[in-house]
């Protein structure tokens, strides 16, 4: 007899849950389960304060309510393009400010000569 949907995603989440959280275990984690499907760890930052790193399972039904199915491989892909377009925009925002800065360094100058001669 087959099992609802729902049933065999909740299953698939809780078997990979388990699995993360024994491997956090095996590392020496102290490991909390904090929701059904989220387990977290306290660590320590650089600046010695205590904080939780939190680890989130799920299983996506996709879009529409799962009538359009979840596509890992269309969203990597969609992750990969839009870091390079933010590398791009930032990069020509970085040049945008070198030549205006190298221009406001021209004006100065500038102003400075015709200050010097008006002296």
């Amino acid at each position: 007899m087959a099992i609802s949907n729902k049933m065999a995603n909740e299953s698939l989440r809780a078997k990979y849950l388990e699995k993360v959280a024994q491997f956090l275990y095996d590392l020496g984690e102290e490991v909390l389960q904090v929701k059904s499907n989220e387990i977290a760890i306290p660590v320590v930052d650089c600046n010695d304060e205590e904080k939780f790193v939190v680890f989130t399972v799920k299983v996506p039904t996709g879009a529409n309510k799962g009538l359009e199915p979840y596509d890992a491989y269309a969203i990597a892909q969609d992750y990969v393009h839009n870091l390079a377009e933010k590398e791009r925009k930032a990069k020509e925002k970085a040049e945008a400010k070198a030549k205006k800065i190298e221009r406001d360094k021209e004006i100065r100058k500038k102003k400075a000569e015709i200050h010097a001669k008006g002296q």
